[in-house]
């Protein structure tokens, strides 16, 4: 399994390019299903959960192409399979965002149970829910989801809670389904809008992606499309918490700074100097010591929990105490036990952190257990003392792409260690 070797105490400065979203491209690759022409997608990261999508993509017979210059032409036509098996499924919950569309499209779907990061309960029963009073026939056998439905039906839709796949999942099955479908209570995350402005290239006819009501009419056929994945919002906000714990004084380019205003605010309040434009942002970090900061999580347009544990190690070298409230997950702390053994003074109850500032971190052999506590653990390394080796970073291959070499690049002292 390979690790990361961190030589802590180098001062990051100097520019980057943020790669494609994650979090945006999944579901955009799962949305090729419902068209039976090509689909092209230019800006994908290369990271293991996107190949993980590719693969299952490959299995229920999609054809994928890789041109010169790294962008991705799916043709979904005429699956031949419409079952994810749990061996491609179990690493990336992202997987069930197939369900949907293959409904919708073929009328049927076998998915796996879906794993990933172990940061708690992340129901599918939103999901599932929700095709039901689109007249899907749901059954749940050995560890499967089995649907199916003649031709999904407009409904009126709210949901119990905000769910950012759940949105995405339900907004591509109703993209094809018969008639309107209104979904209430849903998640305004970046990312939803950017799949309703896929789906609309398209053909789809999708209104009020982003807001608290979504209407979908539905339609017989989507056409192929040619789209740029968006930037990684939070791939960027990482690493401008590592300028800020190492005293940086970086630029990421190709980010729009509108979808990072709360991170953006809080790092202000934490001393750093940030100045951004349309497609870039700068940070430099003059303060010697950061000023706490007390963090709640929420969904969009509130403090993203994917920032929430590198705020995590901002607060651990702050001059003061902070505290951080999760709202999200109720098991996102899983974190705190390594930055403690790096010399960290953090105190968990329940969905409360209490976070003391120390003078300095230590070098440390630490254990990531999911993928935003990998980035805070390599955070705490840029900054410690001495030499963190990071173990389990198939987490943050992930989410993160090449994270290694952009760090290294603005400055950083870090080795792939293999196998």
């Amino acid at each position: 399994m390979e690790k990361l070797l961190i030589r802590g105490g180098s001062q990051l400065s100097g520019k980057i390019t943020c790669s494609g979203a994650k979090n945006a491209a999944l579901p955009m690759i799962a949305s090729t299903i419902l068209s039976d022409e090509k689909v092209t997608l230019r800006n994908l990261p290369y990271l293991q959960d996107i190949t993980t999508m590719f693969e299952l993509l490959g299995s229920m017979g999609s054809d994928i192409i890789l041109d010169e210059n790294m962008n991705f032409t799916i043709s979904s036509k005429d699956l031949k399979d419409t079952e994810a098996r749990y061996e491609l499924v179990k690493t990336m919950r992202a997987s069930i965002l197939v369900l949907g569309p293959l409904v919708a499209k073929y009328g049927k779907a076998k998915i796996a149970l879906p794993g990933g990061c172990a940061i708690g309960s992340r129901p599918v029963n939103y999901h599932l829910d929700s095709l039901e009073k689109m007249g899907a026939k749901i059954k749940l056998k050995n560890g499967y989801i089995e649907a199916s439905s003649k031709r999904l039906k407009g409904a009126e839709i709210k949901f119990d809670g905000i769910t950012v796949t759940g949105t995405e999942n339900i907004m591509m099955a109703a993209a094809l389904a018969e008639g309107k479908t209104t979904l209430t209570n849903v998640a305004k995350e970046p990312e939803i809008i950017d799949l309703a402005n896929m789906l609309n290239s398209m053909g789809a006819k999708i209104d009020g992606a982003g807001s608290d009501r979504i209407k979908i009419e539905g339609v017989d056929n989507l056409t192929g499309t040619n789209f740029e994945i968006p930037a990684d919002r939070i791939e960027a906000g990482t690493y401008l918490a590592a300028a800020a714990v190492t005293k940086g004084d970086i630029t990421i380019e190709g980010i729009n700074p509108n979808r990072l205003m709360k991170v953006i605010d809080k790092l202000k309040d934490a001393g750093a100097e940030i100045e951004y434009q349309n497609n870039a942002i700068s940070i430099c970090m003059n303060k010697d010591v950061p000023n706490p900061v007390d963090i709640t999580t929420a969904p969009f347009p509130e403090f993203p929990t994917d920032m929430q544990a590198q705020f995590s190690v901002i607060n651990a070298i702050s001059n003061g105490t902070a505290n951080i409230y999760e709202t999200v997950f109720e098991n996102r702390f899983m974190h705190i036990l390594e930055l403690n053994r790096m010399g960290c003074d953090i105190s968990v109850n329940g969905n409360h952190a209490i976070i003391k500032g120390v003078k300095s971190l230590s070098g440390a052999e630490v254990m990531a257990t999911d993928l935003r506590a990998s980035a805070s653990l390599i955070l705490a390394g840029l900054c410690a003392k001495g030499e963190t080796i990071v173990d389990r970073i198939y987490h943050i291959d992930r989410g993160y792409e090449r994270i290694e070499e952009k760090l290294n690049y603005l400055g950083a002292n870090i080795v792939r260690l293999p196998s």
